[in-house]
C-alpha cells in the first residue's frame, strides 16, 4: 500500500486504524479484570489517537477529570484532541467547567505547565464570559481568605488564642472583605451559593492535590461498591487545590476527632487512648433509644469500608486526630498526607506497625457493648472481605489512574515502587481466593497488633495535652 508521506500526521492515524489490537495476557480465574483505560509506556507523538472507550456520561467524565488534566502535560501540541475534547464538554457543563479551571489554575506556578495551561483557562473564559464573573468573584474571595489564614499565622505568634481569634474578628468586619466573602458560589460545589463566611479554621496548607487524589480515590470505591449493591456509608468530603499550598477543605459538621471523644470521656491524657467505653457512650449521648442501633450500623459499615480503603491506598499518619466520628454514627479518616506506604518513622521506627486501624474500642461499638457478639463482628468481617475483593477486580483501573497521576510531581507518587504498592496490596496476580486468604491475613494482624496503635494514640494524646 502507498502513503503520501507529506502529511505525516493522516498516515499516522491511518496507520493506527489498521494497527491490529494486541490481546492482553491470559486471565486465571478470579485475576482481577482490566478497565476502559488504555495504558501507554511511550508518549504519543500523534494528537489523534482514539480512547480506548469513549466517555459518554459527564458523571464519568468529572469522575477522571484529575487525570485528564495532568494527560495535557503528555501531549505535544497546544491545539490537541484532548485539549479540545475537555473544551468542549466543559462548555456544555458549567460543573465540569468548574472544576476544569480550578485543576488547571491549581497548576499556574509551574513553569513547564503556566502556558498551556493558561491558554486552555483563556479559552474556557472566552467561551464563558457569564461564568468568568463567577469565578473571577471566587477567586477575590480565596484571596482575602488566604490573607485572613497569613494574618493569623502571624498574629498568633506574638499573641494569645483569644486575642488573636478577637483580631480576626475585627478584619473580617472590614467591609471589602464582607463584599468579599458574600454572596459567592462555593468552590467547592458550584451548585451551592455561600450568603456569608459562617466558619472559618485556618491552618497550614500542604499540597492538597494528594488529598484530592485520595478523596477521588475513596469516591471511586464507594461507586464501585454501590455497583454491587454495598453502601458503605463512605464520607469522601469536599476538598480542593486552587494553588500552591492553597485551598479549601469541607468541614464536615456534627462530628468530632478519635481523640476529642476519648479526652473528654477520661480524667487523664495518658489513659484516654485505653478507655474502651469512650466511643460508645459517645454515640450513647447523641443518639437515645433505638436510634443507637442504627448509629452503631452505620459505624459498622463505615468502619468495614475505611479499614479497606487505607489499606489499599496505604493510608499513614492514622493517629487518632485523623479519624472521626459523625454523631449519627459514620466513622471516616481525614488528612491523607502519607499513602501508598509511605509511612512515617521517628528514630528509625516506623509508627504505622499494623496494616489498618482497627482497634478493640472499634469492635466493642461493632458488637454493641457485649464481648460475646461474635455475629454481630463475622458480619463485619464479612463486609470488609466483600469490599476487598470487588476492589480488586477493578485494580488495573486504580493502577491506571495512579499512573497518570504521576505527571503531577506528587514526592508520594513519583516512581514505580509507589505504584507497586497497590500491586501488593490488592494481590494482582493472585486468584481471588488467594487474595482473599491474603487480605484476611492482613485483617488478623490489624486485629492482634491493635495494642500497638493505642500505644501511639496514647503519645498522640499526652503530647496534644501539652501544647493546649
Amino acid at each position: 500500500m502507498l502513503f503520501d508521506y507529506k502529511d505525516q500526521l493522516k498516515t499516522g492515524e491511518c496507520c493506527l486504524y489498521m494497527w491490529p489490537s494486541v490481546p492482553g495476557p491470559p486471565r486465571r480465574k478470579g485475576e482481577a479484570r482490566g478497565s476502559g483505560l488504555r495504558m501507554v509506556a511511550f508518549p504519543r507523538q500523534l494528537p489523534c489517537v482514539r480512547p480506548a472507550s469513549p466517555v459518554r456520561r459527564d458523571d464519568e467524565l468529572f469522575r477522571y477529570l484529575l487525570q485528564l488534566v495532568q494527560v495535557l502535560k503528555y501531549e505535544s501540541y497546544l491545539d490537541c484532541e484532548l485539549a479540545k475534547f475537555l473544551l468542549a464538554r466543559a462548555l456544555a457543563n458549567r460543573k465540569i467547567g468548574h472544576f476544569l479551571f480550578w485543576h488547571l489554575r491549581s497548576e499556574m506556578h509551574v513553569p513547564s505547565v503556566a502556558l498551556r495551561f493558561g491558554l486552555i483557562m483563556e479559552a474556557y473564559c472566552r467561551g464563558s464570559t457569564h461564568h468568568m464573573k463567577v469565578l473571577m468573584k471566587q477567586g477575590e474571595a480565596l484571596s482575602k481568605l488566604k490573607a485572613l489564614n497569613d494574618f493569623v499565622k502571624v498574629s498568633s505568634q506574638k499573641t494569645t488564642k483569644p486575642q488573636t481569634k478577637e483580631l480576626m474578628h475585627v478584619c473580617m468586619r472590614q467591609e471589602t472583605y464582607l463584599e468579599a466573602l458574600s454572596n459567592v458560589q462555593s468552590p467547592l460545589d458550584p451548585s451551592t451559593l455561600l450568603a456569608e463566611l459562617v466558619l472559618f479554621l485556618p491552618r497550614r496548607c500542604p499540597d492538597l492535590r494528594q488529598d484530592m487524589l485520595t478523596l477521588q480515590m475513596i469516591q471511586l470505591m464507594d461507586v464501585l461498591w454501590k455497583q454491587e449493591g454495598l453502601d458503605l456509608r463512605m464520607t469522601p468530603y469536599g476538598c480542593l487545590s486552587t494553588g500552591d499550598r492553597t485551598g479549601l477543605i469541607e468541614v464536615v459538621l456534627h462530628s468530632d476527632t478519635i481523640a476529642n471523644i476519648q479526652l473528654n470521656k477520661s480524667n487523664m491524657a495518658a489513659t484516654a487512648a485505653f478507655n474502651k467505653d469512650a466511643l460508645l457512650n459517645w454515640l450513647k449521648s447523641k443518639n437515645p433509644g433505638e436510634a443507637l442501633d442504627r448509629a452503631i450500623e452505620e459505624f459498622t459499615l463505615s468502619c468495614a469500608g475505611y479499614c479497606v480503603a487505607t489499606y489499599v491506598l496505604g493510608i499513614g499518619d492514622r493517629h487518632s486526630d485523623n479519624i472521626m466520628i459523625r454523631e449519627n454514627g459514620q466513622l471516616f479518616h481525614i488528612d491523607f498526607g502519607h499513602f501508598l506506604g509511605n509511612f512515617k518513622t521517628k528514630f528509625g521506627i516506623n509508627r504505622e506497625r499494623v496494616p489498618f486501624i482497627l482497634t478493640y474500642d472499634f469492635v466493642h461499638v461493632i458488637q454493641q457493648g457485649k464481648t460475646n457478639n461474635s455475629e454481630k463482628f463475622e458480619r463485619f468481617r464479612g463486609y470488609c472481605e466483600r469490599a476487598y475483593t470487588i476492589l480488586r477486580r477493578h485494580g488495573l483501573l486504580f493502577l491506571h489512574l495512579f499512573a497518570l497521576m504521576r505527571a503531577a510531581g506528587l514526592p508520594e507518587l513519583s516512581c514505580s515502587k509507589d505504584i507497586q504498592y497497590l500491586k501488593d496490596s490488592l494481590a494482582l496476580g493472585k486468584t481471588e481466593e488467594e487474595a482473599l486468604k491474603h487480605f484476611r491475613v492482613k485483617f488478623n494482624e490489624a486485629l492482634r497488633e491493635s495494642w500497638k496503635t493505642k500505644v501511639n494514640w496514647l503519645a498522640h494524646n499526652v503530647s496534644k495535652d501539652n501544647r493546649q
